[in-house]
């Protein structure tokens, strides 16, 4: 065999597994270690079990397995298998399946009795699926299969994280082998306007015509691929053969692309799987168009969706050195040197951005989620994946699998899609697959029948059929099909319901075709739209506005058929609450399925309890809107140590139980306006402490003349403010405890004339010039010339005396 990179460490790795049971193995891509260590390991006799080897593509898998069976002088189905989603070849030793293959292994026998070693390769991808796959296998490890040899190898990981998850696994690393690659970046940036394909078929043509070797194109899919292609039609040499690459092609055509020319030159147009999975003979160029289309949740569709992004830093280094592997190359890249350095470092693990029902779903069939990840599940979203799987009945309210459940988790689809099928049967299939799948019409309005019809017949309505996503759709419905019942016939609209019970949509009042959906989020739809007068929807894509979302697919749906499809989750509700809208409690019985109200009715009898409840949702919009009284109420308690504390914040944040008992009658804004809150405010104080604010800071002054006068406590100081002749006769300045009261007098026209904190004082020396002044303007009031020993008054003298 020839000589490979990882030859040299196999050695090492294999003591490593033998004495440890589980390691870490880090590799370039090119290195060989898809291809050498499962053999090496039947070798070496480390296990009497089946190896079982994860790769992240189907192509890789079949791939991989063929050049591992070519390595023992096989055909495929022997000593190597292969296993993957509708298509096997069992192997007595060896097998390579995809990833989703592995957790259902587990979850039907937790022991993997048969199984003696699981090899995780291209671990560094991160989809889910290998996550999950790590976590239960390291699981089962630590709990029952101890013997079990575990390996997980990566081409550009940090190893250390995984090594020290697996308990400090020893890390073995091989340098690999690669040679010079001179990288060729854009002098400018692609203009706006010009298309990714044509951009890229452009400088296809130039890389071509500047080196020799064979040329490996990175592009982010399928349909990219075929508009390149056509694009490069007439551009090339004679002697250049294009070659697609991309997971739904035929295997042929795959080895093809993979398998050396026999002359000339081969430019293979190739999604991301060319990027560590395979190895493609004869690479000298590589030209990236620097885009990936990676699985993320689309919270318009409910589910995860391929979308297409930038690539990351590592990714784009990773894909150039495929000019490196077999001698000096060079890398063109579709953006700048500028551009590059925008670039993000590393592409998200999906378990960060990906739908988490499957995931969900599969910790309820394992009895828990208390597994070790790599990067843990976000919380906010495996919360709404729980909530989504309760709604579908999978899951009970202890977040128990049901029967149900475990039904929807043997289904190779989403929990939403297996909902529709286990109801509704294989009539469904065509449906499901058709929600999973790419939009087949280009250009259509929102109706989903109009999909529906495209893929069971010959197409002539609105739009333009995409036949690129056509295929996949029908040949997904057939597989989906298989072993289900036909089940009672149902209209298109309850069969959606079914998968999406959260996006039923009732029109809002007004011109415009706005939905509330019954999840409790918005949609509006384009108002040129045939569906756009539909009272009730469906919504199966939505654009992800968390706002208020664009309906880009849905179905029409009759009260009768939402009825039919829910008639346990439809019903009564007394509802009281405050209307930010019209500024009031509004008390209503209504008929509701989720969110949606479907009927509404008038509760002239709700309880005043209920009422006042409901106000206190008025009051936090409100606001406090304390009267003068209360005011002074507040600062006199701020004054007292140990007394409740009655600033905004605090009573804002205790509503409940000081002012809810006071609300009796009110239930608007103009009965709050109203509203005197210092009665329910003295009510939060027991007698002993409305005896010690008295004392302390006493509400009222009681003048010579035996008046009550409200003492302020706003300022600085506590303050009185009254008619300076009310005053005559004091000689002794009035305290509150042991501060003097601020003091401010008026004239008889209510003017103020002096504030003084020192009553004594004032009568001694400012007051003369006080008199002088007044005297003139106001002579029929007393002005003594010794205000101490004048009696006090509000009275002035009779006219003409």
């Amino acid at each position: 065999m020839t000589a490979l990179p990882i030859d040299p460490v196999l050695p090492e790795l294999m003591a490593a597994l033998r004495t440890n049971g589980r390691a870490v193995l880090q590799a370039p891509p090119g290195a060989g270690k898809t291809t050498r260590v499962p053999l090496a390991m039947l070798d070496a006799g480390l296990t009497k079990g089946r190896i079982i080897m994860l790769e992240p593509r189907r192509l890789a898998a079949r791939a991989a397995a063929a050049r591992l069976a070519e390595g023992l002088g096989e055909q495929t189905g022997k000593t190597v298998g292969y296993r993957m989603r509708g298509e096997s070849q069992p192997g007595r030793r060896i097998e390579v399946v995809t990833e989703g293959i592995l957790t259902r292994m587990i979850q039907s026998d937790p022991e993997l009795t048969d199984v003696g070693a699981v090899i995780f390769d291209e671990f560094h991808e991160r989809s889910l699926n290998a996550d999950l796959g790590l976590a239960l296998v390291h699981e089962l490890r630590s709990v029952l299969r101890p013997d079990l040899l575990l390996l997980v190898m990566s081409a550009t990981l940090d190893a250390a994280p995984v090594a020290a998850m697996l308990q400090d696994a020893p890390v073995i690393t091989s340098e690999g082998r690669s040679f010079p690659v001179v990288t060729h970046y854009l002098d400018r940036a692609v203009p706006k306007g010009v298309r990714l394909e044509q951009a890229t078929a452009d400088l296809v043509v130039q890389a071509v015509s500047a080196t020799t070797g064979g040329v490996l194109v990175f592009l982010p899919g399928e349909g990219e691929i075929r508009r390149v292609a056509a694009a490069l039609k007439s551009r090339l040499p004679a002697d250049c053969e294009v070659r697609p690459l991309y997971g739904a092609l035929p295997f042929k055509d795959q080895r093809a692309a993979i398998a050396p020319t026999a002359s000339g030159r081969k430019v293979v147009l190739s999604t991301s799987i060319a990027e560590t999975s395979l190895t493609i003979e004869d690479i000298r160029v590589v030209v990236d168009a620097g885009r990936a289309r990676r699985a993320k949740f689309d919270p318009g569709s409910g589910m995860s969706r391929l979308v297409t992004e930038r690539v990351s830093r590592a990714e784009a280094t990773q894909r150039a050195g495929r000019a490196g592997r077999v001698a000096p190359g060079d890398a063109y890249k579709l953006w700048t040197k500028g551009e590059d350095g925008a670039l993000p470092a590393f592409a998200p693990a999906e378990i960060e951005v990906a739908d988490l029902a499957g995931l969900a779903l599969e910790f309820a069939l394992w009895g828990g989620d208390n597994l070790a990840f790599l990067t843990p599940p976000p919380p906010g979203a495996l919360a709404e994946a729980r909530a989504l799987l309760q709604g579908l009945g999978a899951l009970d309210a202890g977040l128990r699998i049901t029967a149900h459940g475990r039904a929807l988790a043997a289904l190779p689809i989403h929990p939403r899609l297996g909902h529709m099928l286990q109801i509704a049967g294989a009539q469904a299939a065509p449906v499901a697959a058709l929600l999973a799948g790419r939009d087949p019409l280009r250009g259509a309005p929102v109706d989903l029948s109009l999909r529906v019809a495209a893929i069971k017949t010959h197409y002539n309505g609105p739009g333009v059929v995409n036949h690129a996503a056509l295929g996949p759709i029908r040949v997904e419905a057939k597989r989906l099909a298989k072993g289900l019942p036909k089940g009672d016939p149902m209209p298109l609209a309850q069969q959606v319901a079914l998968a999406y019970p959260d996006r039923i949509g009732l029109r809002r009042k007004g011109d415009d075709p706005r939905y509330v959906l019954s999840g409790g989020k918005g949609a509006v739809m384009n108002a040129a739209d045939p569906l756009a007068g539909q009272r009730l929807i469906v919504a199966t894509d939505l654009d992800g506005d968390t706002r208020e979302a664009r309906v880009r697919q849905a179905v029409p749906i009759s009260e009768r058929d939402l009825r039919a499809v829910f008639p346990d989750q439809i019903g009564w509700a007394d509802v009281c609450e405050w209307s930010r809208r019209e500024s009031k409690v509004l008390t209503r019985r209504q008929e509701r399925f989720g969110a949606l109200v479907l009927d509404d009715r008038q509760w002239p009898d709700a309880p005043d309890d209920a009422v006042a409840v409901a106000m206190l949702e008025g009051v936090r919009q409100l606001g406090l809107r304390p009267s003068d009284a209360a005011n002074r109420f507040r600062a006199r308690v701020a004054l007292v140590d140990d007394l409740p504390a009655m600033d905004d914040d605090s009573l804002m944040a205790d509503l409940e139980t000081w002012l809810l008992p006071h609300l009796q009658g009110v239930r608007s804004a103009a009965d709050w306006k109203r509203f005197d809150l210092l009665p329910a405010l003295r009510a939060m104080l027991d007698w002993d402490q409305k005896q010690r604010l008295d004392r302390a800071a006493p509400a009222h002054f009681a003048t010579p003349l035996g008046r009550k006068i409200p003492i302020d406590y706003a300022g600085e100081a506590p303050g009185i403010t009254l008619r300076l002749q009310e005053m005559f006769g004091v000689t002794t300045h009035p305290l509150v405890g042991r501060t003097p009261l601020r003091v401010t007098l008026l004239s008889p026209g209510q003017k103020p004339v002096q504030v003084t904190q020192d009553i004594v004082g004032f009568w001694a020396s400012s007051y003369a010039d006080v008199r002088r002044d007044m005297r003139g303007r106001y002579p029929r009031h007393p002005w003594p010339e010794d205000p101490t020993q004048a009696d006090p008054t509000l009275r002035a003298k009779p006219r003409g005396t």
